[in-house]
């Protein structure tokens, strides 16, 4: 965070110092307790209680609050400003702090590829410019404040995932970031429970148009059936399409799989260029477009972008390969799972395996609500439609994508199995050196990322 002097934020504010000194200068922001992790801590105090005692190891501490504090209760190095809304004043102290920053902000959503395309971006830019991320998958609301707060006087670009849980989400983070670049990698059918239907989903990930102005840059695939359902009519930015269709802004051609990753030349302004990106399938090179994309917008210029591109170091159990049981191949993408994801990660499975034996493990898919059962049976249709030798599900969930798959037509053995040592032991027996497992759940869902770890090859 860039230091602010508790003087500079009381007039951003129009607060009334209550108690403390002016001079006390804030490295740090919050709007919970249990964010303040260090001292001179700026705490936005929506609750009417707090226990102060629980601060005294941070002080000092900046309390911003519309309440009254009983005098009893005040502290040597807590400072106090009074202000007449809390909630007013903490979006008062947000829109300046991201004032202070000209820089590029990229804002990425979508249900599958964000958090890769995310990590792309960062890798190739961080090569010359200092930049800030979200950290990981840690893109909940919750971390907004935090991650704004990262941006201070050296970042000259800055790249946040902005997640999809319910209606609004984007448009809450677009409040924080106020990105200059938008992008949307796929939307496919996820968060039901709270979205309530695919429309309602594809909505909130439409939002992403909503926060970007006139000056700004939203980058989709072209080629994706959903995203082309948001309605772009009152957007008034520039909007560059990536895919392979011949009207994209960055095309890509000749798209081959290869060692450790995906080999294709993009097209931009008629101008061909050779790219690399580590990781398996089709999907990955979308991500690697957008990046690109993206990167090329900030001023990186392309044949430098896929030169850092070879450098990427594919994310952990995103389709990851290991040595496995007697002598097999794992495609490890425990990392999450959706319709979407599961697609991308079949087809990989038949690309890469097609002269083996093809085994997909797969997990429920979580966060659906009343539409359970529908997205399951979507899922059946997946695996029917790209196929598989042997099909093992876990879970109850799971054993409706089983069921659907044998109905739609699924010639292949098919296993449904309530917990993993009863598909470990049926593993041990029918995998060898010709066979190519995919184990597919989420990162929550801690039996199939033990069984992911029990299946690979011990050193």
């Amino acid at each position: 965070m860039k230091p602010l002097s508790v003087e500079c934020i009381r007039t951003i504010l129009s607060g009334d110092l209550i108690q403390g000194s002016d001079d006390v200068i804030v490295h740090f922001g919050a709007y919970r307790l249990k964010q303040i992790k260090n001292q001179n801590t700026i705490l936005f105090l929506r609750n009417n209680v707090v226990n102060l005692k629980k601060l005294v190891e941070y002080f000092p501490v900046v309390l911003v609050t519309d309440q009254t504090i009983s005098r009893g209760v005040l502290y040597k190095n807590l400072t106090i400003i009074k202000v007449m809304d809390v909630e007013e004043a903490y979006w008062k102290f947000v829109n300046y702090y991201r004032s202070l920053f000209q820089i590029p902000v990229v804002a990425i959503t979508g249900t599958a590829g964000k958090t890769t395309t995310k990590a792309m971006i960062s890798h190739i830019l961080s090569a010359e410019k200092t930049i800030t991320a979200t950290n990981s998958t840690n893109n909940s609301r919750t971390a907004h404040l935090q991650y704004l707060l990262s941006i201070d006087d050296d970042t000259e670009a800055a790249v946040f995932e902005t997640a999809v849980g319910a209606p609004g989400d984007v448009l809450k983070a677009g409040e924080y970031f106020k990105p200059t670049i938008g992008i949307i990698t796929n939307i496919g059918a996820h968060h039901l429970n709270y979205c309530k239907t695919l429309e309602g989903y594809i909505q909130a990930k439409g939002e992403m148009a909503k926060i970007l102005d006139h000056s700004s840059v939203l980058i989709i695939n072209s080629e994706d059936h959903n995203t082309k359902k948001i309605d772009l009519s009152n957007y008034l930015g520039r909007i560059i399409k990536v895919g392979i269709d011949p009207s994209c802004h960055f095309k890509a051609d000749d798209i081959k799989y290869c060692k450790d990753g995906m080999q294709f030349c993009v097209l931009h302004e008629e101008k061909y260029y050779s790219v690399f990106v580590p990781g398996y399938g089709e999907h990955q090179v979308y991500n690697a477009l957008a990046a690109i994309a993206a990167v090329h917008e900030i001023g990186i210029d392309l044949p430098v972008a896929a030169d850092r591109l070879k450098t990427y170091k594919n994310l952990n159990k995103h389709l990851q390969v290991y040595e496995g049981l007697n002598g097999s191949t794992i495609l490890d993408d425990t990392w999450s799972m959706t319709t979407t994801s599961l697609e991308a990660a079949l087809k990989v499975l038949s690309e890469v395996g097609e002269t083996k034996k093809r085994v997909a493990i797969l997990g429920t898919i979580t966060d659906l609500g009343s539409w359970g059962y529908a997205i399951h049976e979507q899922a059946g249709e997946i695996i029917c439609k790209i196929g598989v030798d042997i099909l093992i599900t876990i879970g109850y969930h799971a054993s409706i994508m089983a069921d659907q798959a044998l109905e739609s037509g699924l010639n292949a053995q098919v296993y449904t199995f309530s917990n993993n040592p009863l598909a470990y032991d049926l593993l041990t027996k029918i995998v060898d050196e010709n066979t190519i497992i995919l184990i597919k759940g989420d990162m929550y869902s801690k039996p199939m990322i033990e069984l992911a770890s029990q299946l690979r090859k011990k050193h």
